[in-house]
């Protein structure tokens, strides 16, 4: 473990040991100047990290009430809640004085605003003012939580591929990581990818996540319910995280003194659970926060040593072969390519009907899923023993849509959900026959190669667009494309007859649209699929011949003697920092 008295001290070790080897100009002749540019980039920014405050960052897709949880922490409205999209900014909430409010620009000038411009109304205005967008807002407040902390609220993250650079990089700066989910909707693939993809390598040893809006369930046994579904989820992608359900709202309202929302009998649960949280942060942050902070850089340190020793491994096998040999090397890779390209197409017909059959199998699913569906829709109007209605029509106005939703989304996810370990399997097994068949392990390296898993994420992301409701709790996400006419037809008439009427009205449209959504959402599957086996042979092809051609290069302005010094020199200059960070559990 850390040894907060010494952690500066053997940072700084570390640092200057790591910067000595890039420094080298032998041994940066050897490495590239790429390779050593960005590893200086690297060290700049754990610098910077060294001399900026603690910083907690609050990460969640849209309208998880992320604003919300900030101002129940701080028991003062200070984050704009009502945002749009559009209007959406990094707001980073920092110590002072006196409150002020900068808007800082992306051409590099400070707009100074108040609490009230930043609200949607005025900030919408305000920003088609600005001669460059807004970078992030900076706010400055006297509670005493922000002389110790830095609190930064991000915005949604709903889609992964416009998840902004600044975004991407308070993440990378962050020392810990709050995320906001909401009960009344699942996990969701996009938001489990993005715990799995970009929080979870970070290796961040503080993780909250925060399971928001739980005074909106009816039940404590719901809420119950509700928490073991992320606390097993969260379990398998980030086994270090902390869930609790909270009420962002109601602890806002309490805080303030405003009028809190109903209670339905389990407000306990959830102020209990705010609690604990607020706890966690004193104990586990504020009091330790210079420990997490030091363990924070030097998990970046170990990284950047990580780096330097694999490259440097690379170029020391490959400069062991001479000219003669890195020639034949490259030719038998160039071949093994090409032997790829012919094995990959007499594999596809077995890919291709195994994830026919997958899809298939889906199909009846779903099938009989709407079968008992329809039974569930007619029940709705059942009548008890002395003739009366069981449910109002109020309630069927009110719950009856959502219902409708969550229940055809949830049977959507279950089929892909099913399938996709199968097809990691599949793709695995068909990857490791071509590998022995080829005789090409040594380039199957899954661990540098882009993983499995990361192409069912982007599987799995493009399936949760998909797969949710619309217009939802007050929130937005997206259906089966085909489905999608079928629910807004029963939204728009839902007011103008009984939407029971109207859904059996629209129930055969429904199932066979999701039918022929499933049936592109596994053409899609198979497509991933087969890129990621060329992807697990073309990554490592490439990047070895890419290897053999800078060495080949190198070779030829340098001798044999110059390069074996260098590394060794490396090598030998590696051997303190490995020791401070073995030493400290980081490697």
């Amino acid at each position: 473990m850390i040894d907060e008295n010494n952690a500066s001290v053997e940072i700084a070790q570390v640092r200057k040991s790591l910067n000595a080897v890039l420094d080298d100009p032998q041994i940066s002749g050897v490495l590239g100047g790429e390779f050593v540019s960005e590893l200086k980039e690297w060290d700049t920014l754990i610098g910077k990290k060294m001399d900026e405050p603690f910083t907690l960052v609050i990460l969640g897709e849209f309208k998880r009430g992320k604003s919300t949880i900030i101002n129940a922490i701080l028991g003062k409205d200070l984050t704009p809640t009502n945002a749009t999209p559009e209007t959406y900014t990094i707001n980073e909430i920092t110590f002072g004085n006196f409150r002020t409010v900068q808007a800082f620009l992306e051409n590099g000038r400070r707009v100074p605003l108040t609490i009230d411009d930043i609200k949607r109304e005025k900030l919408e205005q305000r920003m088609k003012m600005f001669p460059s967008k807004i970078s992030y807002i900076q706010i400055k407040d006297n509670s005493p939580i922000l002389s110790e902390i830095k609190i930064v609220d991000t915005p949604g993250l709903s889609d992964l591929e416009s998840l902004d650079k600044e975004v991407r990089d308070y993440i990378v700066n962050a020392d810990a990581i709050m995320y906001a989910t909401s009960c009344l909707l699942p996990f969701s693939e996009t938001e489990q990818t993005f715990l799995a993809s970009h929080v979870q390598p970070q290796r961040f040893s503080v993780l909250y996540i925060l399971v928001n809006m739980l005074d909106a369930l009816e039940t404590r046994s719901d809420a119950q319910r509700i928490l073991r579904r992320f606390k097993n989820i969260a379990g398998r992608i980030v086994p270090n995280a902390v869930v609790y359900g909270i009420s962002g709202a109601d602890e806002y309202a309490r805080r303030m003194g405003h009028e809190r929302p109903e209670n339905k009998g389990f407000r306990d649960l959830y102020e209990t659970q705010f609690l604990q949280f607020e706890l966690s942060l004193k104990r586990d942050i504020l009091m330790q926060k210079d420990v997490i902070r030091s363990q924070r850089v030097l998990t970046m340190l170990s990284q950047m040593w990580e780096e330097t020793k694999t490259k440097l491994d690379l170029i020391s096998e490959m400069a062991e072969l001479d000219q003669q040999k890195l020639a034949e090397k490259v030719s038998d890779i160039e071949s093994k390519g090409q032997q790829l390209e012919a094995a990959l197409e007499a594999k596809k017909p077995q890919l291709h009907l195994s994830i026919i059959e997958m899809q298939q199998q889906a199909e009846k699913w779903m099938y009989e899923f709407f079968a008992k569906l329809r039974t569930n829709i007619l029940a709705c109007r059942s009548k008890d023993a002395n003739g009366v209605e069981k449910y109002s029509a109020e309630d069927i106005e009110k719950f009856f849509y959502p219902y409708l939703m969550e229940k055809v989304g949830e049977a959507y996810r279950t089929c892909i959900e099913h399938h996709r370990d199968m097809i990691t399997e599949l793709v695995e097994k068909i990857s490791h026959d071509l590998s022995k068949s080829l005789g090409i392990e040594e380039y199957n390296d899954t661990s540098k190669a882009p993983s499995v898993e990361r192409l069912m994420m982007s599987v799995n992301k493009n399936v949760t667009r998909r797969v949710m409701g619309v217009k939802l709790f007050g929130t937005s996400e997206t259906f089966p494309p085909a489905a999608m006419s079928s629910f807004s037809l029963i939204l728009k008439k839902k007011k103008q007859t009984d939407i029971i009427d109207i859904a059996l009205e629209n129930y055969d449209d429904i199932r066979n649209n999701i039918v022929k959504d499933i049936k592109d959402v596994y053409q899609d599957l198979e497509t991933k699929a087969l890129s990621r086996l060329e992807g697990i042979y073309k990554y490592q092809i490439g990047m070895n011949k890419e290897a053999l051609t800078q060495t080949k290069e190198m070779i030829g302005q340098l001798d044999d003697a110059q390069i074996r010094n260098a590394i060794a020199k490396a090598r030998e200059m590696l051997k303190e920092p490995e020791r401070i960070l073995q030493s400290c559990g980081e490697l």
